[in-house]
């Protein structure tokens, strides 16, 4: 990660503190970024969140907890510190992209679960409209991903609009992408459209996506290499998502709002689908360690596709 990655980097982190209500500031057009002063810790320092205090109405060391918290498992940050009254102070690790290759690897498709609403309990109102009652055990599921006690039975309600499930039409999937894909307070999706394999079907595009991923799989072994993560891969943009997918996991859960999954996982599609051209060797290359690592990428984004959709409940095939 370079220090303008790094720049961006931060500023992401600052607009989806933002998005998600927990920040109450204007985006800055950009984030500072520079080596760490003599006597300061890490190899850079941003003093972003001292600028955002005052116009957020908290102090420093909140607002630098707050992005804390949202850097702390980018790929290409070795660690994240708040020092003083305030400053973000950062290590860049030296190879991260095999940091989370290796995570994703080692987790499956439970990638992004965690433990940071252990000790919460949360009850949810029992509901019997259709699209209400989908998006409130797609909450569970969340909830329950991240360590919360879940369930039904309590005062807790969702706020949905109503919407209709229509699986015996247009199958289980676009039924339910159509319901889950819209924030739950908008109008639900057409699903018909989502039957349509065409790239502005989003359902399509997800799941498409986790198919090449597969099928890559396949044509590598053809020519007779696998996965191996060796080398590092210049790939920001899949890194990013990827190492992103926990933290949106946890604010889908906090917010109630499956429809973050949803739209993370269409981001996914659209890096992998960008990234795929570069996995397999062309013309008379022979495959290299540069391919198995871009290779064992692909897997890696592929196996989070099936792990978000699985907790929307729709299925990944490995063939489209």
């Amino acid at each position: 990660m370079t220090p303008a990655d790094l720049s961006l980097t931060v500023l992401r982190a600052v607009r989806d503190a933002v998005d998600d209500g927990v920040l109450r500031v204007d985006v800055p057009a950009r984030v500072k970024v520079e080596r760490a002063r003599p006597g300061g810790t890490g190899e850079y320092a941003s003093s972003i969140a001292l600028a955002l205090a005052r116009p957020s109405g908290r102090t420093a060391l909140d607002v630098a907890g707050i992005l804390q918290e949202r850097l702390r498992d980018v790929p290409g940050l070795r660690e994240v510190a708040v020092t003083g009254p305030g400053f973000l102070n950062f290590v860049l690790g030296r190879d991260s992209g095999a940091e989370l290759v290796h995570a994703i690897r080692e987790a499956g498709t439970s990638y992004g679960s965690g433990t940071a609403l252990a000790g919460t309990v949360v009850r949810l109102a029992e509901v019997t409209e259709s699209r209400a009652l989908l998006v409130g055990r797609t909450v569970l599921r969340l909830l329950r991903s991240q360590g919360a006690d879940a369930g039904f039975g309590g005062d807790e309600r969702i706020h949905v609009r109503p919407g209709a499930y229509r699986g015996e039409t247009f199958g289980a999937d676009a039924a339910r992408w159509s319901l889950l894909r819209a924030a739950p307070g908008d109008r639900p999706l057409d699903p018909a459209p989502l039957l349509v394999q065409h790239e502005r079907n989003s359902l399509f595009r997800v799941r498409y996506a986790h198919s090449r991923a597969r099928r890559l799989l396949v044509n590598a072994a053809q020519l007779g290499f696998g996965p191996a993560y060796e080398t590092p891969v210049p790939a920001p943009g899949l890194l990013g998502v990827l190492g992103d997918h926990p933290v949106v996991l946890l604010a889908a859960a906090r917010h109630r709002a499956p429809d973050r999954v949803a739209r993370h996982l269409e981001a996914v599609a659209d890096a992998l689908l960008a990234f795929q051209h570069t996995v397999l060797p062309l013309g008379d290359e022979k495959p290299s360690a540069a391919h198995r690592s871009r290779l064992a990428l692909a897997e890696a984004a592929g196996t989070v596709l099936a792990g978000g959709l699985s907790v929307l409940g729709i299925s990944a095939p490995d063939r489209i």
